[in-house]
């Protein structure tokens, strides 16, 4: 009877170890995002605060920046001209060290932590439809009313290269605990070269899934798939961002890298790559063409990606697109980058 009892008492206690085993292994996987920034293998996923974005740890390496003439010659043809795809040459080598990008665009949950801590403002409108080309803004659009619907998962939009290096400031500040913000990060915009790197993430090809753009809508958000009406080329009536992460990741794990929304970058932009840097810093240089500046002489930003009201052509990780610091449009967001130790 002794030996009945003792066994039972044993199984019961075997029990309650392995019941505590995996409550301790779901807590575990929970929180498994927030790992110490020590840990540096490619494709480790970073974070450094509750507030703070997601980082996907990217590999060092090399590759060849800009798009080749068949490929402009394609992009000519299926809706884009020579003269858009011009600025995407030279193509040229370019080699990275290891640094950390947003797995994710940057939220409207997590901008919006960021302004009610900071009280900062919404701006002085946001650009929408064809004022954006004419870089016009509505002054009744913001990124709390873009003019369609959000949830806190979509990518924040009517947000500025100026407002994106306003979060940034406060996200040192977080990883700094509080104190004076470091001017070299850790978190910064990513450099125009560690965008389309990590785009890329590996291939060679116009897309990062392959050369098919038919594939897109299995890839990405753009103007056939985000509730666009009367698409007249680069326009069309209504559309609207989608939530991050519903799209596959490209092999570097990070999501929303073609579409949705375009990301801004570091990068003054130039007409061209020459005399560009080739160790994947960005370029600070203002362009000797007034035409490549803004209407003060100041250099435009670039920005990259494509976006839900774009169509597919523009989705290629060699796209180039450029906008002034201080404009705001409904389809332009950001992510971060994080230099790492």
């Amino acid at each position: 009877m002794k030996q009945i009892q003792m066994f039972l008492l044993l199984a019961v206690l075997i029990f309650v170890v392995t019941a505590l085993g995996q409550e301790t292994k779901s807590a575990a996987d929970a929180s498994a995002p927030t790992v110490p920034t020590s840990g540096r293998a490619p494709g480790t996923v970073l974070r450094d605060c509750p507030e703070c974005p997601e980082m996907v740890v990217i590999p060092a390496g090399s590759f060849t920046m800009g798009s080749s003439a068949e490929e402009k010659s394609w992009a000519a043809s299926h809706g884009g001209s020579m003269e858009a795809v011009a600025d995407e040459a030279p193509q040229h080598q370019v080699s990275l060290p290891s640094f950390a990008l947003g797995k994710y665009d940057v939220t409207r949950g997590e901008y919006a932590a960021f302004a009610r801590e900071t009280g900062y403002p919404a701006g002085d409108g946001c650009g929408r439809g064809r004022a954006i080309f004419k870089w016009e803004k509505d002054p009744k659009l913001t990124w709390e009313n873009p003019g369609h619907a959000q949830t806190d998962r979509d990518p924040v939009v009517c947000v500025s290269w100026q407002d994106a290096r306003a979060y940034i400031a406060w996200l040192n500040r977080k990883a700094h605990a509080g104190g004076a913000a470091s001017a070299n990060g850790p978190y910064r915009l990513p450099s125009e070269a560690e965008w389309e790197y990590a785009a890329r993430a590996g291939t060679t090809t116009k897309f990062y899934w392959g050369d098919d753009d038919a594939a897109a809508p299995v890839h990405a958000w753009f103007n056939a798939n985000s509730g666009c009406e009367k698409v007249e080329g680069l326009f069309c009536d209504h559309g609207q961002t989608h939530p991050v992460g519903a799209k596959p990741p490209n092999a570097f794990g990070l999501y929303d890298m073609a579409g949705n929304v375009w990301q801004w970058t570091e990068d003054c932009y130039d007409n061209n790559y020459a005399g560009t840097p080739a160790d994947g810093r960005a370029n600070e240089t203002p362009s000797s063409d007034v035409h490549a500046n803004d209407s003060q002489g100041k250099c435009l930003r670039v920005d990259r990606g494509g976006s839900w009201m774009f169509p597919a052509w523009l989705l290629r990780p060699a796209t180039r697109e450029r906008n002034p610091a201080d404009f705001r449009a409904v389809i332009m967001g950001f992510r971060v980058a994080r230099n790492l130790p």
